[in-house]
Order: structure tokens, then C-alpha cells, then sequence
């Protein structure tokens, strides 16, 4: 008569098992815990990035379907205390008939309308991006405009540009620290692209 071999009952871990265990998952996420800080705040620097590139392509479309002026303008709020701002995180687009950079000031908050003033169209509040961010801009009067032909008016001489940082976070690479920052070129043509600053112009993504 054939015998079955019994298994042996499953072992638990002993206390001296347990305690390496978990000195080896500190010391994991103790080394892990500055590039994850790193890669957080980076992530934030893009999704504010995208989110201004977004709502100027938005305003750049809309000027050239509707053959009309599109304004898009950074605020300090969204509700009708709000002002234009260089270094407002909203932003705003709105129809701009009359060439009126004030009109905005004051109506953020007003619903979204093609035809009564201040004609806001879209829309976007800087937590949707990264509420970490910090954004400057060389735009006159935190403002750009688009006409029909998806141009910057009054065209400029040069490029406008849009910088997304991160102080939180440390010093941008270009500034010898480990924020990837970004930047936003308009050209006066209406061209809009991100890029970095930190690599040279030859290469693609190169400011």
C-alpha cells in the first residue's frame, strides 16, 4: 500500500526576517524619496506648460474659424476680482472686437459668452495644471492676441515667450538644479511651441 507524503506546513517569517524586511524597504524608499520629489514637481512644471500651449492653440483656431481677434490673457483669479498679471497661472481667451486688453479686468468670473462682453470663450484655473508652478512672461500687458490668419497682433519684432518653474522644487538645469523648466515661444507669426531651455537650439526640443 503506497503512502502519501505529507507537505510540510507553510513557515511564517521570524522576527529577525521581518526586521531585515523592513530596513531593506526603508532604506529603498529613503533613496527613492528625492527623484520621486524631483520627477513631482517636474510633472507639474509640464502639465502647466500644456496647459497654457492648449489655450493658445485654442485662441489662435478660434481667431482663424471665426476670422476675428482672439485675446488670450493671464490672470491672477478667475472670479471678477481678478487682473491681468506676467505672472498669472489662469488663463483666459476670450473674442477682442474692440482691442480692448482691459476688458477682461474684473469679468473673469462672468459666464462664458461669444457675444456679450467681455466675450470670454475658454477658460482654464492653474490648479488644473500645477497650483506649484510659477509662470513670467515678456507679453505686453500679460496679453496675446491672434488675428484671422492665426497671427500675433500687433505683431511683434521678435518672440514672445512664456516661462514655466518651480522654486519648490529647486533651481531649473540650466541653473545648475534638477527642474526640468519649460518654456513657451510665440513666434510673431502665431507659431506656439514648449520647449527646454536647458538644451541648445539644434536640438529639437532646444529653446
Amino acid at each position: 500500500m503506497l503512502k502519501t507524503a505529507r507537505s510540510n506546513p507553510a513557515r511564517g517569517l521570524t522576527l529577525v526576517e521581518l526586521v531585515v524586511g523592513l530596513a531593506v524597504m526603508t532604506t529603498l524608499l529613503m533613496t527613492a524619496a528625492p527623484n520621486l520629489s524631483t520627477w513631482t514637481h517636474n510633472s507639474g512644471i509640464r502639465l502647466a506648460a500644456e496647459s497654457m500651449v492648449s489655450g493658445l492653440q485654442f485662441a489662435k483656431a478660434e481667431a482663424v474659424t471665426r476670422n476675428a481677434r482672439v485675446r488670450f490673457q493671464l490672470t491672477t483669479t478667475l472670479d471678477n476680482n481678478c487682473a491681468l498679471s506676467s505672472t498669472g497661472r489662469n488663463w483666459v481667451a476670450n473674442l477682442d472686437p474692440d482691442a480692448d486688453a482691459g476688458a477682461l479686468t474684473g469679468h473673469c468670473g462672468d459666464a462664458a459668452s461669444d457675444t456679450t462682453a467681455p466675450r470670454i470663450l475658454k477658460y482654464r484655473a492653474a490648479a488644473e495644471g500645477s497650483g506649484a508652478a510659477v509662470v513670467s512672461t515678456d507679453a505686453p500687458g500679460a496679453s496675446l492676441v491672434f488675428n484671422g490668419l492665426g497671427r500675433l497682433w500687433p505683431q511683434p519684432g521678435d518672440n514672445l515667450a512664456i516661462d514655466i518653474t518651480d522654486p519648490a522644487g529647486g533651481n531649473c538645469a540650466a541653473a545648475g538644479g534638477e527642474m526640468t523648466c519649460l518654456r513657451i515661444v510665440i513666434t510673431p507669426t502665431g507659431l506656439v511651441r514648449l520647449c527646454n531651455p536647458n538644451l541648445s537650439a539644434d536640438n529639437p526640443q532646444g529653446c
